[in-house]
């Protein structure tokens, strides 16, 4: 009997349209599915995107391109120019070695994907300082460029994306110094705490990429990242010449990196408002591993919020109406893809150059680059041994962390351990960022900043570092 009358009184509330009414009405909205949501057409915000290469030289081309490439899709798939910020130095288009000047293509039979990129922040303005201006949307922080920020609003999505070389713990930047995965996180905690979005994803293309979120990145910023690598591996470059598939032969460089045109060819080539963002990061996580062999891939990683994966792609990256009737991916790559380390990737060119006019000059550069090298490595190994023991050094440089510890618990400790070293024996350059764990190392062994001096001093006593100065290239740290 008390069941009818309630019953009974609820019918008779939801007739009357009074507050009760209203109230249920918003509560079944509420319990709607992502995918219900979406379809109801419920307002879903203003869609940002931050796009960075980070790196500068012919010899690294596919970053550029990488980028590029992202900003054709996001702009097909509805993104206005004004709410896309773009980073990049911008010496690839009109480069000396460039076969089709003025024009940028990042797959072997790609088109242009230059035309219409914005320079918002190029050649010196490509800085880690300008990029968390950008991401704050600190317009009076930004130093030169457009001064576009990221100016979003509580129920914006952002979406950013990096393309370049990384280490442990940092990602690379054309202008010194190095982006730190501390100073990054701090960055998307203030982002958070501004309460100026409502979801964001981060794609990250670098080596050691995982490094920069192991052990730091938060669940409760809803912040969903994925990686090209993990904490401890490459990522690799594609697309290069000799390689199948090969660039039009013309080309002297890579034209891409695994991880980043597999995302972004798989976003191409499905609707992205069936699409989540789980099933691209199980697609691209197949691909960038090579389809399990990890001698010549890598491990695609994700952290932060998890559950944002559950969303459908277009919600960040929008949604291309070519795309509508698309039921499967028309690109069948299931077969192993030929790649170079990233790091490699530099020699790769220089290599393809010996058959230029400046051969002499070329092979110049080349063996000066593998000194470099070559003395890079042999110093973090005569230090390790210095500090640490002929018999423990080698050991405890290269140890890796349990998985979610972070690379280091000081990271001022290893901004000044970067600056003491850079300061004897020259710079890192992107090839001795591998060299970040040792350093972190040193420092998670307590190692003080005299001693550490000290062990440089002797490591490096008498050596040159001519071009590779800090004092000419600036300080990593």
């Amino acid at each position: 009997m008390a069941i009818k009358r309630f019953i009974s009184l609820l019918l008779l509330i939801m007739l009357s349209g009074g507050c009760g009414a209203a109230r249920i009405n918003r509560w079944e909205t509420a319990i709607r599915m992502p995918s219900e949501r979406e379809k109801s057409g419920e307002e879903t915000g203003t869609r940002w995107a931050v796009l960075v290469a980070g790196s500068s030289g012919f010899g690294n081309y596919r970053h550029q391109a990488d980028v590029c490439h992202a900003y054709q899709l996001l702009r097909k798939g509805g993104l206005k120019e004004e709410n896309i910020v773009v980073f990049m130095y911008d010496d690839i288009a009109t480069n000396e070695f460039n076969p089709r000047p003025g024009v940028i293509i990042n797959h072997p039979k790609g088109h242009d994907v230059y035309a219409g990129v914005p320079k918002d922040y190029t050649g010196k303005q490509v800085t880690a300082k300008n990029l968390y201006a950008v991401l704050l949307g600190d317009k009076s922080g930004v130093q030169g460029g457009s001064r576009k920020v990221v100016n979003s609003k509580p129920s914006d999505r952002i979406f950013i994306y990096y393309s370049d070389h990384g280490g442990p713990g940092v990602l690379g930047m054309p202008n010194m110094p190095f982006l730190y995965a501390a100073d990054f996180i701090e960055v998307l905690k203030k982002k958070h705490a501004s309460g100026s979005y409502r979801e964001m994803v981060i794609y990250v293309e670098a080596c050691e990429s995982g490094s920069v979120f192991e052990g730091l990145m938060p669940k409760d910023l809803n912040i969903y990242v994925t990686t090209a690598s993990n904490a401890e591996e490459s990522s690799w470059g594609t697309y290069c010449p000799g390689m199948d598939p090969s660039p039009p032969p013309e080309f002297i460089t890579c034209l891409g990196d695994l991880y980043s045109v597999a995302w972004m060819e798989d976003s191409e080539t499905h609707n992205l408002k069936k699409e989540t963002l789980q099933q691209q990061y199980r697609a691209v996580k197949d691909r960038t591993s090579n389809y399990n062999t990890y001698n010549a891939g890598s491990h695609v990683m994700e952290y932060g919020n998890k559950s944002i994966k559950a969303e459908s792609l277009y919600l960040y990256q929008g949604f291309d109406p070519a795309s509508e009737n698309i039921t499967q991916n028309k690109l069948h790559h299931d077969t192993r893809m030929d790649v170079v380390n990233q790091r490699d990737a530099e020699l790769l060119f220089l290599w393809q150059k010996d058959g230029s006019e400046k051969k002499a000059e070329i092979l110049k550069e080349i063996t000066e680059t593998m000194m470099h090298r070559t003395h890079i490595d042999a110093s973090i190994e005569l230090i390790g041994a210095l500090l640490l023991g002929l018999e423990k050094g080698p050991s405890i440089l290269s140890s890796v962390r349990p998985s979610g510890s972070p690379l280091v618990d000081d990271w001022g400790c290893l901004k000044e351990m970067v600056r003491l070293f850079e300061n004897q024996c020259g710079s890192l350059t992107q090839y001795g960022m591998k060299h970040m764990r040792a350093l972190a190392n040193i420092c998670n062994s307590g190692i003080s900043q005299a001693t550490m001096e000290a062990a440089c001093m002797v490591a490096c006593s008498g050596h040159y570092s001519g071009p590779w100065s800090p004092s000419i290239r600036g300080y990593s740290a």
